[in-house]
């Protein structure tokens, strides 16, 4: 059986919520995921801190819009949702606050760390 890593993720938006979430937040995103000329939509719910998706095709208040390849990379932690935006490998439009929240739901890259942290380990800062 093959796994569909959209949909594993997607499905798994509820559970993660409470670790993800930075604070209560309210609207809609719509993940347009590419693939060949075909597109399939995600749509995520922000309520409290609540979270759902389920896949649709409506108006949201932002709009993220990324190939599915480039998608797997971000599941995967081998890229960086701020930075697909940067290189134009993806593109974002609508309440940026939306998005900043989401991604916090991609897992780190390898060997990547806070800097905060890093600082307080070496006694830098208190």
């Amino acid at each position: 059986m093959v796994t569909n890593v959209a949909e594993t993720f997607f499905n798994s938006l509820s559970l993660r919520a409470p670790a993800a979430m930075p604070g209560p937040m309210t609207g809609t995103l719509r993940v347009d995921l590419t693939d060949d000329g075909i597109s399939e939509h995600w749509l995520v719910t922000f309520s409290g801190r609540l979270v759902k998706a389920a896949r649709e095709m409506v108006d949201a208040d932002a709009v993220w819009q990324l190939p599915r390849e480039v998608f797997e990379q971000l599941a995967s932690g081998r890229s960086n949702p701020i930075a697909t935006v940067l290189r134009n490998e993806t593109t974002f439009g609508g309440d940026v606050a939306l998005f900043l929240a989401f991604r916090r739901f991609f897992p780190d890259m390898p060997g990547s760390h806070d800097p905060r942290l890093l600082a307080m380990r070496h006694g830098d800062r208190k």
